[in-house]
């Protein structure tokens, strides 16, 4: 017999959000902060300690540790710093990211290199150093930001592509890796969101060019989904409140997609 049980409740666990300054993951900070965790913001803007004052002035844990995720000592004194505050990290949302809208002869090598390094070398640089801490603890969960495009092709994208389609696949071998040792490795694949970065690439497109086309854009961009809308933030916050938590005890391995029915 099943009875109800509180499989959300965070109270107790820390979580190390990357790219934690805006968007999905501020929402997802604000969210798994609000379920009881600890949440340690990462991001390469000053302005995320804002961000986490205010959740600390909800009564909740956040603190903020400024941090270039494509810079190797960098991301191994956070997480050493992480560990020393809060004792412990049993969760790790893999977040941060950004995109140069252009096909592969008109991207620069710095360009290419800045889209992957911060996408994927990112990744792979706080989970080689988050990985061992979880272990200590016997379990934890990773949860890597990949992306409807990770799944199929996109226009004007090859670099994004090239890291969703590979933060996709990384999230099954470290399943395959990391599951002996109770450390559960998803990937959330959002559709269009309404985040600082999908209104930029709306520029970079020449899609908008001021108000009123940023709000043509932002439309057109839910247009032909199911639920005909683009995502918010706590959208996406809500399946990896879901991933993280033991709601999802025997999910690992998986790509959640979370995009209104986009590729569907």
């Amino acid at each position: 017999m099943l009875y109800k049980k509180d499989l959300l409740d965070l109270t107790g666990r820390v979580a190390i959000i990357t790219g934690a300054g805006s968007g999905i993951g501020l929402g997802t900070a604000q969210l798994l902060s609000a379920y009881g965790a600890a949440v340690a913001m990462v991001d390469v803007s000053d302005s995320a300690e804002e961000r986490a004052e205010e959740i600390r002035k909800e009564g909740r844990q956040a603190a903020f540790f400024k941090c270039d995720v494509r810079d190797e000592a960098q991301v191994k004194a956070t997480v050493e710093a992480v560990k020393e505050k809060f004792g412990r990290i049993d969760i790790l949302f893999n977040n941060a990211g950004v995109t140069v809208r252009k096909s592969i002869p008109d991207l620069s090598e710095k360009e290419w290199d800045f889209v992957l390094d911060v996408g994927l070398k990112g990744l792979f640089l706080f989970s080689k150093y988050t990985i061992p801490v979880m272990e200590e603890l016997g379990g934890g969960s990773i949860i890597n930001t990949g992306s409807g495009w990770g799944l199929k092709g996109g226009d004007l994208a090859a670099a994004y592509c090239a890291v969703k389609g590979g933060i996709v696949n990384v999230t099954r071998a470290m399943a395959i890796d990391h599951g002996p040792k109770k450390i559960r490795v998803n990937s959330v694949n959002p559709g269009d969101t309404d985040t600082a970065m999908l209104r930029d690439e709306g520029v970079q497109t020449g899609l908008v060019k001021d108000e009123k086309s940023q709000d043509e854009y932002l439309k057109d961009c839910g247009t032909g989904r199911p639920l005909s809308r683009i995502g918010m933030p706590e959208d996406i916050a809500n399946a990896v409140l879901y991933l993280a938590s033991d709601l999802s005890s025997w999910v690992t391995g998986a790509a959640l997609v979370v995009d209104g029915g986009g590729i569907a």
